[in-house]
């Protein structure tokens, strides 16, 4: 099996999920804010749901679907989780969580634009694109600081607890013209 890459940024290590990282994950995601900004984080979240969310990753990596990057502060503990997952013709799409207690400090900010170098650079990608829920504008701020831009309003796109959700797709294309 091939390797999982690490990425170290200035503050930052982007490594493999390991089980060891799970009981912070639990913790992390109890808060049910991570389900109200999030289309996939259910709440409460349990043990069980980061084992599934590990094996899905890991099963991701080993078929090439996907890379799901633990974001780690320099003593290695894990502070949130940041990944693409391909969608074919050569794009991806980027998802993320960190822990409330590390918002506003730019993590993801610096996480996302070493996996963006990621996927244009190792992957070959030729687009990376996210989305997020309106109400959840700080996500918006962080995929214009990485250098998306808004491609889309999604028109009840997502279901989420039997509501409909408008939700804006940003994208970053390798080729900028």
């Amino acid at each position: 099996m091939k390797e999982f890459p690490r990425i170290e940024t200035e503050r930052l290590i982007l490594s493999q999920l390991k089980e060891e990282d799970l009981p912070l994950v639990v913790e992390y995601l109890q808060s049910k804010i991570f389900s109200d900004l999030t289309s996939n984080i259910p709440s409460p979240y349990t043990v069980d749901d980061a084992k599934f969310w590990l094996n899905n990753s890991q099963q991701a990596f080993e078929s090439g679907s996907g890379f799901t990057f633990a974001i780690r502060n320099q003593n290695d503990q894990i502070i949130g989780a940041i990944g693409l997952h391909d969608r074919g013709d050569d794009k991806a799409e980027l998802g993320y969580w960190l822990g409330a207690s590390f918002w506003n400090k730019g993590y993801i900010t610096e996480a996302a634009k070493a996996i963006i170098d990621f996927g244009f650079n190792e992957l070959n990608l030729n687009k990376i694109y996210a989305t997020h829920l309106l109400h959840n504008p700080a996500s918006g701020k962080v995929l214009e600081k990485i250098g998306m831009e808004k491609e889309a309003l999604l028109k009840q796109h997502l279901k989420k607890n039997g509501e409909y959700f408008d939700i804006p797709m940003y994208s970053v294309f390798k080729n900028k013209d």
